[in-house]
């Protein structure tokens, strides 16, 4: 699995963040940034979940 984020879409709400904190990060700016682009899949559902939450639609779970 390969995450990844639309910086241009984030809205800084934060759920991204809280939801999966090793995998997601904000920057000095507030907008999300993408800590583990590659995270294991035992983070799966977690990072499923941050992809649901996410207002703007920043978020994009891929297949390698």
């Amino acid at each position: 699995m390969r995450v990844s984020a639309d910086r241009s879409r984030c809205m800084a709400a934060g759920h991204c963040a809280v939801t999966v904190p090793g995998v997601f990060d904000h920057g000095d700016d507030g907008l999300v940034v993408v800590v583990d682009e590659k995270p294991g899949e035992d983070f799966r559902k977690e990072v499923e979940l941050a992809v649901e939450l996410c207002p703007s639609r920043a978020l994009a779970i891929t297949s390698e």
